[in-house]
């Protein structure tokens, strides 16, 4: 039988017997409502009885034996009632626990169960409905109307409408035109399309966002593990406070007001519900947190490190310039170099192929390519060398050739990007890539430090010149250029020597900084499947906006469930004494912790909604 029907079995076991008891009391029954209110405190006793022990075997002690004391209790010294109360509250509790999980992990869920099974393949004879697992890169697909993407791909036809909704959270359909790279869990929204597979299902993005979710509810933050222990204090001190209470007054009843008072049944669950939560309300934004752990790591930040190209810059930059060598064909340079990118992950890859395809070039299939992060790549191209990337990675420190030197790819004070393509061991030409600065970037980066992250670096690849001109359009603080991966992690690790520091990045390249820090944040809309698994958070969405989101998400669940804890046991701290001094007696008492219980688990709730303010970018 599934936990939430158990419980609700014993909740209503539990509700019927206090008010049947209650009833019982003002007629002539032939049942007594002391005899009532026991029978219907045993079965949620023996529950407990059984949950705890097999707790135990586990190795896990719960201070949900507050709640067995004060059950068995109630019954041997003849108040009942009190028991029923705590037997309802008990079961009340692990129900509202269950509804509150329920409700915090459905969309989540629903991921999972929206996983795409079959795709239909082009064959020698015709289509042919295969599963998505069988589907291999390179295989052509048919996508119908309303079906979802099985794998990753590339669009054949001129152009496809998609909502992506399951997976970026954007509630309006996208139209993407001939060479776009589609992302698997979307939906065909317009007429059927062909396309081409990039990716092996369990290779593309949805089976990646997939395993996210599976991982993020598995992850116990910190701040829980916290809870937990702090929680796990209140059974000895209400034992302490119970026996001080009956020696003190010779009477056994304030002993048993106190372990009713003190029952935290619900109270231990608000953590947890909290963070669950804030996972699921940043999930319907388009923003993947895995897990309590990273959504405690996302809320303490204080200091905010940014990659530069494809995170704070668009990314897709267009060329402004192709000069070459003497007696070199620019057409062949963009042919080799699209052929290249093709191998490529990084976000500029995309468009350097698309360059290449707009004029009608042959691309071909790239062979021993290598990749150096952040900084370019090299391999072979029907049989030639290519090259491509910085200006260090192909010149190192040779001097650029006459024709070179006087490219306006090499003018300082630009935000344009240079990319240096050396074919056969020669350079023979520079590509100017004009990289805009996102629409959202400066208000997103004056919106984290309003929420308190006030420490604010770019850390790029690119030569100082070209960072240097786009930090100065923004809110920046520190620009660390010509860092390589390795460069990277290391300024990383230094920034979170000294506070909680957060990165964020879009590309392969940035996948070990997003692992170095203590919270990595990836943009994944576009980027990298290695990057988006490697960091913490992942936007689903290509809005840099969402990044502030997160944060301010993460900080407000953090405080609700500070609030719930601090609140809950304060209250029910406040009520032993008072029920130590015989002030309150058991049956007021139970109801008065049912209260609490109810009241602390509600607030925790909260943050499935929303603040009414709106961070900047969302839309």
């Amino acid at each position: 039988m599934p936990a939430i029907a158990v419980h609700l079995s014993l909740f209503a076991i539990a509700l019927t017997g206090t008010l049947a008891g209650l009833f019982a009391g003002t007629v002539d029954a032939p049942i007594s409502a002391p005899v009532i209110w026991s029978a219907a405190t045993i079965p949620v006793a023996v529950a407990l009885a059984v949950s705890m022990f097999r707790d135990l075997l586990i190795g896990r002690v719960g201070v949900d034996a507050i709640a067995l004391v004060a059950m068995i209790a109630s019954i041997a010294m003849g108040e009942p009632l009190a028991g029923t109360v705590v037997a309802m509250m008990y079961s009340g509790g692990n129900l509202l626990e269950d509804y509150a999980r329920g409700k915090a992990e459905r969309e989540l869920r629903s991921l999972r169960n929206r996983t795409p099974r079959i795709a239909h393949r082009r064959e020698a004879d015709g289509l042919a409905d295969v599963a998505a697992e069988e589907v291999r890169p390179g295989d052509e697909l048919l996508v119908r109307a309303g079906e979802l993407l099985p794998v990753d791909g590339e669009l054949l036809d001129a152009r496809a409408k998609l909502d992506e909704s399951a997976v970026s959270g954007e509630p309006l359909p996208e139209t993407r035109t001939k060479g776009a790279l589609l992302r698997s869990g979307t939906m065909n929204a317009g007429e059927a399309f062909r396309y081409r597979a990039s990716a092996a299902a369990g290779e593309s993005t949805y089976a990646g966002i997939v395993r996210m979710v599976e991982a993020a509810q598995t992850v116990k933050a910190p701040f829980i593990r916290m809870a937990d222990r702090f929680a796990l204090l209140l059974l000895p001190a209400t034992l302490l406070v119970a026996g001080l209470a009956w020696w003190l007054s010779g009477d056994p009843v304030r002993a048993l007001a106190v372990l009713v008072v003190a029952t935290p049944c619900p109270l231990i669950l608000a953590a947890p519900v909290a963070f669950i939560g804030g996972v699921s309300r940043a999930a319907r934004s388009g923003i993947l947190i895995k897990g309590s752990s990273a959504i405690e790591a996302l809320g303490r930040t204080r200091t905010a490190i940014f990659d530069k190209t494809g995170t704070l810059t668009e990314g897709g930059a267009r060329l402004i310039a192709l000069d070459t060598a003497p007696g070199v064909d620019p057409d062949e340079v963009l042919r080799l170099l699209g052929s290249l990118e093709q191998a490529s992950h990084h976000v500029l890859a995309e468009t350097l192929v698309g360059l290449a395809r707009e004029k009608g070039l042959p691309l071909s299939h790239p062979s021993g390519v290598r990749e150096y992060r952040g900084s370019g790549l090299e391999g072979l191209v029907d049989g030639r060398h290519v090259r491509a990337g910085s200006r260090s990675l192909v010149l190192a420190d040779a001097v650029p050739p006459e024709w070179a030197s006087a490219s306006k790819a090499l003018e300082a004070n630009s935000t344009a990007l240079t990319i240096f393509v050396a074919i056969d061991g020669w350079l023979a030409a520079l590509l100017t890539m004009a990289d805009a600065i996102r629409p959202d970037a400066s208000a997103t980066l004056t919106r984290l430090r309003e929420i308190g992250v006030g420490r604010l670096l770019m850390v790029t690849g690119d030569d100082a010149a070209t960072a240097g001109a786009v930090a100065a359009q923004l809110p920046i603080d520190v620009v660390r250029a010509g860092c390589s991966p390795a460069e990277k992690v290391a300024t990383i690790r230094s920034e979170a020597a000294r506070q909680p520091t957060m990165m964020v990045g879009d590309g392969l390249n940035d996948a070990p900084a997003l692992a170095a820090a203590d919270v990595g944040v990836a943009m994944g809309a576009r980027g990298a499947t290695a990057s988006s698994e490697a960091a913490d958070v992942v936007i689903l969405v290509d809005r840099i906006g969402r990044v502030a989101e997160a944060v301010a998400t993460a900080q407000r669940t953090r405080a609700i469930a500070r609030q719930s804890i601090v609140a809950g046991l304060g209250l029910s701290g406040i009520a032993m004494i008072l029920a130590g001094f015989g002030l309150i007696p058991p049956v007021t008492g139970a109801f008065l912790q049912q209260g609490i219980d109810i009241a602390v688990i509600l607030n925790a709730l909260r943050t499935l909604v929303g603040p009414e303010d709106h961070v900047t970018g969302r839309g």
